[in-house]
């Protein structure tokens, strides 16, 4: 059974960072593309960053560029995002998810997903 489990959210003041984590179980975790989405009350899930299967590779959503950083240990199985200055905006679920597909900006070429973890940030 295959399992991403997300953690490290939480409640942070405008220009605080948090970083959060995504653990992943039960697939052959350095085979696949990660990436970092996030959905706000009321809005589309969106890309947030992506990183390829061996760490080599990031691509960020413009919102997010410059502030966060993606990453990953294969060893650990678990995938990263480092949220610096972080803005009111940025507060939603995030979630990490598990690609194959060539197309790693769009929710749904991501074929696992995690239960998400909200993120709140107060101005």
């Amino acid at each position: 059974q295959v399992q991403l489990v997300e953690s490290g959210g939480g409640l942070v003041q405008a220009g605080g960072s948090l970083r959060l984590s995504c653990a992943a179980s039960g697939l052959p975790f350095s085979v696949y593309d990660m990436g970092w989405f996030r959905q706000a009350p009321g809005k589309e899930r969106k890309f947030v960053a992506h990183i390829n299967l061996i760490g080599s590779a990031t691509n960020y959503a413009d919102p997010v560029k410059g502030r966060f950083t993606i990453s990953r240990d294969n060893d650990k199985n678990t995938v990263y995002l480092q949220m610096n200055s972080l803005k009111p905006e940025d507060t939603a679920v995030y979630y990490c998810a598990a690609t194959s597909s060539i197309v790693r900006t769009t929710a749904p070429t991501y074929r696992y997903w995690g239960q998400g973890t909200q993120v709140t940030v107060s101005s």
